[in-house]
């Protein structure tokens, strides 16, 4: 793909996608953004966070085989009681020679996972003709949407930023159009352009964090990390981009790259409820993952920076939820976030490769205990049902074992507040269920969508009608219940 230097590919291939920076040059430690001239710097509020279970994975977590010359840039979801992660590669007979997408699952993060298999490739034609890599997936509402960095070659500028999507994570239909060109604000020497996006869903919008090597606000090296969001997955309306004003309505995707919140490339980030907060991946030299702490407007990094230690050679990727958020802790999914991340450990020389799994628990993350870090917990209320909080809304729930089907955890005592949210709908035993081929059970409430998974259903005795994934997705959705625990 498109870069300053590129990778050198074995014979016959392409030159792969690389790094923004066209080498795998490890980057300074990045700076903290003041957004105003008038407030403290951004690391002024930085609390410390405890840690343990340090880990690091033996050997290589998955590839693409011997025949994949180089395997980097992953995204992780903890989905339906697998672990999937897609990646970029290239498979020798698929497609358009160039960098391929692959995809393989396990039911342990740990794995064992199989050889992957191509999922995604080079169009033959268009933006995306040639190259597909830096895939970033996200499952709402039971689609999946793949954010990938899209080339028809080598030329300076040349990469974009394109989006799949899928019902069951393999077989993808692509927008034959970007969503996401350079912003061109600078011409620097490194010309890469924009790509490696990292999507999450947060409040019903999709947030797209980028790199864009000619954005106003990268350093002179072209490193940044940009925020974009919209409700619109295909960020064609009702777009807004990250300013030193915070949030504002912008004109299309290539608005003014006036804020970077990371001196960095190839970046993953996700949203961890019970901090209330966003954690950015990236790496640096002399570290490895460093995990930054963003609080919800950009303001200032309400954490100490954490640090996976060990080699590296390209960007990490999160092990998430289906929606982007931190996975709860096994042990206690308020008050510890386990935070792991994939990353490429060598090079071969055709690129980076060897994909090991890096890791470590924060043990004080003291959620649960107001409203903003209870999303995803559930609570028992005054007239005897379980309340879920959904987004800053309350669901009911008749029966305490559904909610422990859905919930990321159901308290004993309910949060301080809790009275002050709406309740948007009621889930008693019984309610009906729609289902789909390729979408999945949702509780049909006051003619609104509530997905969940099947375990939910049978535990509500519900009855399941099925229809087609097009009646499915015409019907309103009141929110996505599968997104806490996977399933």
């Amino acid at each position: 793909m498109a870069s300053t230097a590129g990778y050198l590919a074995a014979a016959g291939l392409l030159a792969a996608c690389g790094s923004a920076e066209g080498t795998t040059t490890q980057q300074a430690t990045p700076t903290a953004v003041q957004l105003h001239a008038d407030q403290p710097p951004a690391d002024a509020a930085e609390a410390p966070l405890r840690t343990d279970r340090a880990r690091q994975g033996a050997g290589t977590l998955v590839s693409g085989g011997p025949a994949a010359p180089y395997n980097y840039a992953p995204t992780a979801l903890s989905d339906g009681g697998q672990y999937r992660i897609w990646w970029c590669s290239q498979l020798p007979g698929i497609g358009v020679p160039g960098d391929d997408v692959l995809t393989s699952s396990a039911s342990a993060v740990t794995g064992p996972f199989p050889d992957g298999t191509a999922v995604l490739h080079g169009s033959g034609e268009g933006f995306d003709a040639v190259h597909t890599c830096d895939p970033s997936v996200i499952r709402v509402n039971g689609i999946y949407y793949m954010y990938y960095t899209g080339a028809a070659g080598d030329a300076p500028y040349g990469n974009a930023i394109g989006l799949a999507t899928s019902g069951d994570g393999v077989h993808w239909d692509r927008r034959p159009t970007p969503v996401v060109l350079p912003s061109m604000d600078v011409r620097r020497a490194n010309t890469y352009g924009v790509g490696q996006p990292s999507v999450l869903r947060l409040d019903g919008w999709f947030y797209l964090m980028f790199t864009d090597t000619s954005g106003a606000a990268a350093n002179s090296a072209g490193a940044g990390q940009f925020v974009l969001r919209s409700p619109d997955p295909a960020f064609a309306t009702s777009v807004q981009a990250l300013t030193p004003a915070g949030f504002q309505d912008v004109a299309n995707t290539k608005a003014k790259r006036s804020l970077s919140i990371a001196n960095a490339y190839s970046a993953d980030w996700m949203w961890v409820d019970s901090l209330n907060a966003f954690a950015v991946a990236h790496e640096v030299d002399g570290k490895g993952t460093v995990i930054s702490f963003w609080d919800k407007d950009f303001t200032t990094h309400p954490y100490q920076d954490l640090v996976l230690d060990g080699s590296w050679r390209e960007g990490p990727g999160l092990v998430r939820r289906i929606d982007g958020h931190a996975p709860p802790g096994a042990d206690d999914p308020c008050t510890r976030v386990p935070i792991d991340v994939v990353r490429a450990t060598g090079d071969d020389g055709d690129g980076p490769t060897t994909l090991r799994l890096f890791g470590l628990d924060v043990t004080n993350a003291g959620g649960c205990q107001t409203l903003a870090t209870a999303d995803g917990v559930a609570m028992p209320s005054p007239d005897r049902m379980i309340v879920l909080v959904v987004g800053g809304r309350l669901v009911k729930i008749e029966r305490r074992s559904v909610s422990a089907q859905i919930a990321a955890k159901v308290l004993d005592k309910p949060v301080p507040g809790l009275d002050s949210l709406p309740v948007v709908a009621t889930i008693k035993a019984g309610t009906p269920v729609l289902h789909a081929p390729d979408r999945p059970y949702a509780f049909v409430v006051d003619g609104k969508l509530w997905p969940v998974g099947p375990a939910a259903v049978s535990a509500n005795s519900s009855g399941v009608t099925e229809t087609s994934d097009a009646d499915w997705d015409a019907r309103p959705v009141g929110g996505d219940l599968s997104a806490y625990r996977g399933n």
